[in-house]
């Protein structure tokens, strides 16, 4: 369907809402011939969950009801639409398009798998609009591509995003998942300071496309992340495996996953009329996909031998299913009875519409071979008359490329041409260092060379009608095979190469709980470590009974970098790959919530501080006990009394809930809350001052530090006035004066459920520690005692 072997999206998706803010979305892949439906309710009135999946899937088109008579409230997600995805193409169908009884009648037809295995069966009523929405996806498909999906063709997927961990496009920004801050600023060269792009070191394009999927939707289930890490170990600790699956992987086409679509969909039959440039095209297309699967096939055996012995479940469990699956070797042979040997996958444009010319065996039939004797007749009198050209106006460089927008044209090189070219030469374009160019003589010969190749695709595709048939029974294998190929592909050639080119122990295996906590020792900031090579290492613990870390210091002493740091180690940790620290276990989480440096928004008309309160907003309705929130200055863009009662009650809110939090500040009245509440931890980054100047250590360490008047410092650099420095300093000793007298009275009046949080919190690391019986009971002794003596 798709023929573009880019990596660009190929998503139509169809969105329809109802008055109680319900969303159903319907997310058809052209290129894989995938569906996959979603309904939800949308908790924010941005539509932050509708921005989360369109912002996944990339669509290049977006189908909607009309806003015409609808009903108030049911007319936001075309405006969102129309608001931020302008872009892209948008499509208004009627509203009977969008029938949910059609929708459900349809994925019963067309689903590969039973509806009982997607939980559809016993839901149509309560899920209609996801269904509404795959109805009208459908019909626009079939109408405008001019097809028929094929019978129980179709890989349906429903409700897949809750099967994953759920990250908004506001925190897929701030943490630099797919792109990076500032890339405008940073040039070309920034494509390296996104975590997409770091691992992006796969050989397919469903690969890649793959690896951002899993980047934009983690994990969350604790087997299938395992089954990932033991293949890792297994890639790790045997070089002969890794090397040999890199090598096998590369004897498989790039574009694999699109050969599925071209045997999903049928043609609709053409009667009684000539046929066209399209169907040409669309034959071409099919030939290319047979063309492509039996080069996939080819290398099977080569993938099977390298397999043999592999032990961990993913490979084992490849070379079950694929490997010694007798189809494959079924459907290579059907494929071999009419399709000649020597015919291979080739990206190469001319190469490759000669293979596909010449795809079927010669005598099959007749008027095949008579158009594939024009073809090779006219391909014959185009390299002649180049030759000639050679000769006749001495070029002896002139060169004769092929695309298949242009057909054959000439390159000459601008310094071979003397004066002007001969008239003789039309369609002139300087293009570098050469001209690019044409002659009547040419464009006849390629108009009739183009002709006898449309005529040699429509022939074959009538030879391989009874071939795409079988194949089309047997869809579901290539389903399997795909995806296999997809995941060889991401776990190979992006996560143990990257692991792979570090040096050694740099990169370590995580372990997850259901309700443990969160600790990373030593950990990297994985884009940035690859920059800085003296990139300082830092901790985190956070469990049940600390589940808010407090992390104070001045601008610029690494606060943005460690937030930013210990949430890319958890996305990597859950995609199933190693993680840039000496140790880590991690605490499975559903959401990651952040709220980092904003500014003005001047499309939705908000100010600073009202897109800071909106995300804020959109976090305090959404969170979860197993999320992650992560801010960075909440408060700073209002009064400093509005803004720290804000920051104060947000985190007294977050307290209350099991959720982790990491909340970065410059408010040191922040850290009283550490006196007041038992499950807060206060962390500092440590800054030497010497001579007035702030030397920056990027090292975390425990407690709160007051850093003497580092924003003083730093405006006397920027060369304020000595005077007003000097009242500033004066009003500023005795505010602090005043805030540490109140510490020390909170910290007599709680101490007494201080240490109980201390003594729950060492019996929880206890709880998840594999040290032996006796050292544990030694721990539990030596706790007691401490408690006893009040020295917790």
């Amino acid at each position: 369907m798709e023929d573009d072997g880019g990596e660009r999206s190929s998503f139509v998706i169809s969105l329809i809402e109802n008055r109680a803010k319900e969303v159903g979305m319907a997310a058809f892949d052209l290129r894989s011939a995938s569906l996959h439906l979603s309904q939800y309710i949308e908790t924010s009135i941005s539509y932050q969950n509708t921005k989360t999946l369109l912002h996944f899937y990339d669509p290049v088109v977006i189908i909607v009801p009309p806003n015409k008579l609808a009903p108030e409230g049911m007319v936001g997600v075309s405006e969102l639409v129309d608001r931020f995805y302008a872009s892209v193409k948008k499509v208004v169908m009627a509203r009977g398009c969008f029938d949910d009884t059609k929708g459900a009648m349809l994925i019963k037809n067309l689903a590969a798998r039973e509806p009982s295995a997607l939980g559809l069966d016993t839901y149509y009523k309560q899920y209609y609009l996801c269904l509404a929405s795959a109805s009208a996806a459908i019909q626009w498909i079939e109408a405008e591509k001019g097809v028929i999906i094929t019978s129980h063709s179709l890989a349906v997927t429903f409700n897949g995003s809750f099967d994953h961990m759920n990250i908004d496009t506001t925190s897929v920004h701030n943490l630099e998942i797919v792109e990076p801050l500032h890339s405008a600023l940073w040039g070309t060269s920034s494509k390296k300071r996104s975590l997409f792009h770091m691992l992006k070191t796969t050989k397919t394009i469903g690969g890649t496309r793959l690896l951002r999927a899993n980047l934009l939707q983690p994990l969350k289930d604790i087997e299938t992340i395992n089954t990932r890490l033991d293949c890792l170990d297994e890639l790790m600790s045997n070089e002969q495996l890794f090397f040999g699956l890199s090598q096998v992987l590369r004897k498989f086409p790039k574009e694999t996953d699109r050969v599925l679509c071209h045997f999903c969909f049928k043609p609709k039959k053409i009667t009684n009329e000539v046929l066209g440039a399209d169907d040409a095209k669309k034959s071409q297309m099919l030939i290319s996909s047979i063309i492509l699967l039996k080069t996939a096939l080819d290398a099977l055996p080569f993938l099977s031998k390298v397999l043999k012995d592999a032990q961990c479940f993913i490979l084992a469990n490849v070379y079950k299913s694929v490997c010694e699956n007798e189809k494959y070797a079924d459907i290579r042979k059907r494929i071999g009875e009419v399709i000649d040997e020597d015919v291979l996958h080739a990206r190469v444009p001319f190469i490759a519409r000669t293979q596909q010319c010449f795809a079927v065996k010669a005598g099959i039939d007749g008027l095949l071979d008579i158009a594939r004797r024009s073809f090779c007749d006219t391909s014959e009198a185009i390299h002649n008359l180049a030759n000639k050209y050679r000769e006749e106006y001495k070029l002896p460089n002139l060169k004769l490329p092929f695309n298949n927008r242009r057909g054959f044209y000439f390159s000459i090189p601008r310094k071979d041409i003397q004066g002007k070219l001969p008239s003789k030469f039309i369609q002139v374009v300087k293009h570098g260092n050469n001209v690019h160019c044409s002659t009547l003589e040419l464009a006849s010969l390629n108009v009739r060379n183009k002709s006898a190749a449309g005529e040699c695709y429509v022939r074959t595709e009538v030879c391989l009608e009874a071939l795409v048939d079988a194949i089309r029974e047997d869809i579901l294998m290539f389903t399997l095979l795909a995806e296999v190929l997809c995941l060889l592909d991401m776990i190979v050639n992006s996560f143990a190469h990257t692991i792979s080119t570090k040096p050694v122990d740099r990169y370590t295996r995580p372990e997850f709980t259901d309700n443990g906590p969160l600790a990373i020792d030593a950990g990297r900031h994985p884009i940035l470590e690859s920059i800085h090579s003296d990139f300082v290492p830092n901790s985190i613990f956070i469990s049940e009974a600390s589940n808010m870390v407090i992390v104070m210091g001045p601008n610029m002493s690494g606060k943005s970098t460690y937030l930013q740091q210990v949430c890319l180690i958890i996305i990597l940790a859950q995609i199933g790959c190693y993680v840039p620290a000496h140790f880590a276990t991690i605490r499975v989480v559903d959401r990651i919530f952040t709220r980092m440096g904003t500014m003005d928004n001047l499309e939705s008309n908000s100010s600073t501080f009202m897109t800071e309160m909106k995300e804020t907003a959109f976090i305090m309705q959404n969170v979860s006990q197993r999320s992650l929130i992560v801010m960075d200055e909440l408060g700073r863009a209002t009064s400093s009394s509005d803004g720290l009662a804000i920051a104060w009650s947000c985190c007294e809110h977050l307290l209350s809930l099991n959720a982790y939090t990491i909340f970065a500040t410059h408010m040191e009245n922040l850290s009283k809350l550490a006196t007041i509440y038992p499950n807060v931890k206060i962390l500092h980054f440590y800054v030497d001052i010497r001579n007035s100047h702030l030397d920056f250590k990027f090292r975390l360490n425990d407690g709160p530090k007051h850093v003497a008047h580092y924003g003083l410092l730093l405006a006397e650099v920027a060369g304020l006035p000595s005077s007003v420095i000097e009242t500033a300093r004066s009003i500023t000793s005795r505010i602090t004066e005043k805030e540490v007298n109140e510490m020390e009275v909170n910290c007599l009046n709680h101490n007494q459920i201080m240490m109980a949080y201390h003594a729950a919190q060492r019996l929880i690391c206890l709880k998840y520690s594999n040290q032996m019986e006796d050292a544990i009971r030694q721990a539990l002794h030596l706790l007691k005692e401490s408690y006893i003596d009040g020295k917790l």
